[in-house]
């Protein structure tokens, strides 16, 4: 179900202060190692699918990344088979996109990127 932006326009910027980010990347990291499924990105988009037992922490994800980046647009979807997520940048961001998007594939090793079908992802330093 697409989650509805904010309606005022926002900046391009994460608000999350950077031992918060920090944190936050970790968190992701540990989401991704237990329970990523697959990942592909196309263009703006990023999209991530996640064991089913992962909803609760995937829903938190959203609620908690729509908050410090308001500027993101997350379409979330619950399935017997998985959670689908689908993270997309603003075409005003396209030249950032690739860092904007890369902490959603913390956690994931170039190796492991290649196995779950993505492209092998970048280095994430926290």
């Amino acid at each position: 179900m697409p989650i509805p932006p904010s309606t005022s326009p926002a900046t391009i910027a994460c608000t999350l202060t950077p031992g918060a980010r920090a944190d936050r990347v970790r968190w992701i990291a540990a989401l991704n190692r237990a329970h990523l499924r697959s990942h592909h990105r196309h263009d703006l988009a990023l999209e991530l699918t996640y064991a089913p037992a992962a909803a609760a922490q995937v829903r938190r994800l959203v609620r908690e990344e729509q908050a410090c980046c308001a500027f993101l647009r997350f379409d979330l979807t619950e399935a017997a088979t998985g959670v689908h997520l689908r993270i997309e940048a603003p075409a005003e961001a396209r030249e950032a996109t690739g860092l904007l998007l890369e902490p959603f594939l913390s956690g994931v090793s170039r190796i492991e990127s290649a196995a779950l079908g993505g492209a092998p992802a970048p280095a994430v330093s926290p």
